[in-house]
């Protein structure tokens, strides 16, 4: 009969070996969790992303689809009927500023007497504002003075003739064209009058007649 002696085994303490495993096991299911946790929030996202991107899409391909519907039924006549509309509107409001007494008032100041005036077309643009006039004369003399006096009131710069004819009574028909301001050279104060000195009083007789 074999008879053995249960003493002389090693005792093993498997209680923290089981604790470790549980706590890795624990550890790892609850990575796990998470990392479905985060798949399934970022495949809601992405979902929720696709949906706007395809609705943007869709919107702008119908946007799209609308303006080339409006362009076909655009007339390019009357297109460029309002655009010439707008323009003139503008350059009505523009030419608000332009004060046609003073400029009338130069030039009736300044034009020499056979010198005559045909026409006159004032244009804003950039806020500056361009002058064209046709005016007529039997000398080119008379015509240069005029254009000297325009620019020695400070009113007119760039004072310029563009064009030159003849008309059929033989006057010089001329395009003058200017940078207008509006601005005058500032007058030269006069000089003061001299004060006379005042006089010294004649002297006074203190003696009777003889």
């Amino acid at each position: 009969m074999l008879r053995t002696n249960l003493s002389t085994r090693p005792f093993y303490n498997e209680r923290p070996i089981h604790v470790a495993i549980g706590v890795a096991a624990l550890l790892v299911v609850a990575l796990t969790l998470w990392n479905i946790v985060g798949v399934v929030t970022l495949s809601r996202q992405n979902t929720v992303l696709a949906t706007r991107v395809n609705a943007d899409h869709a919107e702008a391909e119908q946007l799209t689809k609308m303006a080339g519907e409006i362009r076909r039924k655009i007339d390019k006549n009357e297109l460029q009927l309002v655009v010439e509309s707008a323009r003139e509107a503008n350059a009505l409001i523009d030419q608000r500023t332009f004060s046609w007494t003073a400029f009338f008032n130069r030039l009736e100041s300044t034009m020499p007497p056979d010198v005559m005036l045909a026409s006159v077309r004032p244009s804003v643009k950039d806020g500056a504002t361009r002058v064209t006039m046709i005016v007529l004369g039997r000398r080119t003399e008379d015509i240069d003075e005029f254009i000297e006096k325009l620019e020695a009131t400070g009113a007119f710069e760039r004072v310029m003739a563009t064009q030159q004819d003849l008309t059929e009574e033989g006057l010089r028909r001329v395009v003058v064209e200017s940078l207008y301001t509006g601005q005058e050279e500032p007058a030269t104060a006069p000089e003061a009058p001299a004060v006379p000195e005042p006089a010294s009083p004649a002297p006074q007789r203190t003696g009777g007649a003889l």
